[in-house]
């Protein structure tokens, strides 16, 4: 390992006396090993300075998603939101949105389950108005979960939303409401979808109300048990159809996916539907 400083000796006659030349060792490398070296040691600069960018981009990106969800916030999930704040939001989105441009859907990174934490549709907005002016309903969490993890071009979608009545049913979550859909890649970033069924499922009821149907101070009765059974597996399924036709299904709808990591997806109904902010939950229960 001391190539590098070692020299050779050549011996050459002048008038017949022998003199030596010190040939440094540099000039024994041939041109072809020079490039080498030198083109190694750009290699080494430029894979350093490549990995320099992307850890600064994926930063930036990291920034960016936390400006988005300050600016979310406080909004109530969209209901209140003034002009200037929504203004505010919608150039927060796009600059979040950038660097997703021109990327496949992943479906693989897609599948799992999904927290609102915004939306200016009006269609989830009339949820939300309506909780705040009726003191009888309240909207909990609501979730997208996709299930496409083993699909090459689509999967299904199910929209939940769990709401409660309370004294009814248990704070926030007592019902789960239920809007399942296939959906279609249709092109590089937008997905079609095909509303295929409403239910309501998972019913959770008060204790108040389970004490008036079995009072804990008398013995439940076979009929009581049966009737807090079917309470708690009850299902109700209702097929979504076409209005002008009721024989055919739903026409659906087209949503484009203008953002998605392993953490944040971002999504907008095509046809001025609104926008959608949701950040990676975990599982929910079936």
């Amino acid at each position: 390992m001391d190539l590098c400083f070692t020299s050779s000796v050549h011996p050459y006659t002048v008038n017949n006396k022998p003199i030596f030349k010190i040939i440094p060792f540099r000039s024994y490398l041939s041109s072809k090993t020079r490039k080498f070296a030198f083109q190694k040691k750009k290699f080494s600069c430029s894979a350093t300075l490549a990995t320099d960018i992307s850890q600064v981009s994926e930063f930036e990106i990291e920034n960016k998603k936390h400006d988005l969800l300050r600016l979310v916030q406080d909004t109530q999930r969209g209901l209140a939101t003034s002009a200037d704040q929504r203004s505010l939001i919608e150039e927060a989105l796009v600059n979040v949105e950038k660097y997703n441009i021109g990327a496949p859907v992943d479906l693989v990174q897609l599948d799992g389950t999904w927290r609102l934490q915004y939306t200016s549709a009006p269609d989830v907005l009339v949820l939300f108005e309506a909780a705040a002016r009726l003191p009888f309903l309240q909207v909990g969490q609501i979730f997208q979960k996709f299930e496409c993890r083993d699909q090459a071009n689509g999967g299904i979608v199910r929209n939940v939303v769990r709401w409660s009545i309370p004294t009814v049913f248990e704070e926030e979550e007592g019902v789960t409401l239920l809007v399942s859909a296939k959906f279609d890649v249709v092109s590089i970033r937008n997905i079609h979808l095909q509303f295929e069924e409403i239910s309501l499922q998972n019913i959770k009821i008060s204790e108040e109300l389970q004490a008036l149907i079995a009072p804990a101070i008398l013995p439940r009765s076979f009929l009581s048990l049966q009737i807090l059974q079917f309470i708690r597996v009850f299902r109700a399924h209702f097929p979504v159809t076409n209005p002008g036709n009721p024989t055919r299904r739903s026409v659906g709808g087209l949503y484009y996916l203008s953002y998605l990591d392993r953490n944040m997806l971002l999504g907008r109904a095509v046809g001025g539907g609104g926008v959608f902010v949701f950040t990676r939950a975990q599982p929910l229960e079936s």
